[in-house]
């Protein structure tokens, strides 16, 4: 059993691991997510991860392996989200199709999804940003503030304030979402 090593990989070092391993390990991470822009995304990935430790990693075995393995466990996270999300898509769009079925049933989800989407715009264009990036492109809140170079405090309140404003205004259509939600999940029984 080798002992753990500290490696520090700032710099030049940091430069000459990048550029002496990045094309094998984006190689590897294109046979196990099978796209380019995907694979390099797994591999900056990692690099970005080193980089927010200052360059300054422990590693139980070779540097080659560590980079080897963090990019096989970030294409594996990155498989289970999918698997995760197509789950969720699938039974909520298999939710829709039953509950929309009926003419009357289509035309209240459309108008929901219409109003929905007209109280969105409605708000201020950072609180709506953080909004959307949060429930659409399913980001954490530190990833949110780490993108947009706010706090994490700052994108909670923008959170709490966007769903506060849409409460207000698609109180009409509450009904409708508590039968739509009651019924999805009576589907899902």
């Amino acid at each position: 059993m080798q002992d753990t090593s500290d490696f520090n990989l700032e710099g030049q070092r940091f430069d000459l691991v990048y550029t002496e391993h990045y094309v094998s390990l984006f190689k590897y991470a294109y046979t196990m997510v099978n796209d380019e822009v995907l694979a390099e995304e797994m591999v900056h990935q990692v690099f970005l991860r080193i980089l927010e430790k200052n360059g300054s990693v422990t590693i139980s075995t070779s540097l080659r392996s560590y980079l080897y393995r963090s990019v096989h466990n970030e294409c594996l996270n990155h498989i289970k989200h999918e698997k995760v999300k197509d789950a969720h898509i699938a039974g909520t769009n298999a939710g829709l199709n039953y509950h929309t079925e009926t003419p009357s049933g289509t035309m209240q989800y459309k108008e929901l999804k219409f109003q929905l989407q007209a109280a969105i715009n409605e708000l201020p264009e950072q609180c709506r940003t953080i909004f959307q990036m949060s429930r659409f492109d399913e980001l954490k809140y530190a990833e949110i503030a780490l993108e947009l170079g706010i706090s994490i405090k700052t994108v909670e309140n923008q959170i709490g304030k966007a769903l506060k404003r849409l409460r207000v205004q698609l109180a009409d259509y509450l009904p409708f979402i508590l039968w739509f939600l009651l019924n999805i999940l009576l589907l899902k029984r």
